[in-house]
């Protein structure tokens, strides 16, 4: 991976309803269960929760999943 996220940055992602943007909420770097699904994560291959803007709900994805918003 050749980038790390961190709590607080701000990300896009694609989601079914197009491309979302929101919040990194935290990093989980091992085995998990939310909202009753496992989430499979490790340090070498990192998830991250994050929080849409618009609906307030929170996802999981993978660090290739998620492209950080950067301020111009």
């Amino acid at each position: 991976m050749s980038h790390r996220l961190k709590t607080g940055d701000r990300v896009t992602w694609n989601s079914q309803e197009g491309t979302t943007t929101g919040t990194v909420v935290r990093r989980i770097i091992r085995d998990t269960e939310l909202d009753g699904q496992t989430v499979a994560a490790s340090k070498d291959d990192p998830y991250y929760e994050v929080e849409s803007e618009k609906s307030g709900q929170h996802e999981v994805y993978r660090a290739d999943g998620l492209e950080k918003v950067h301020k111009h």
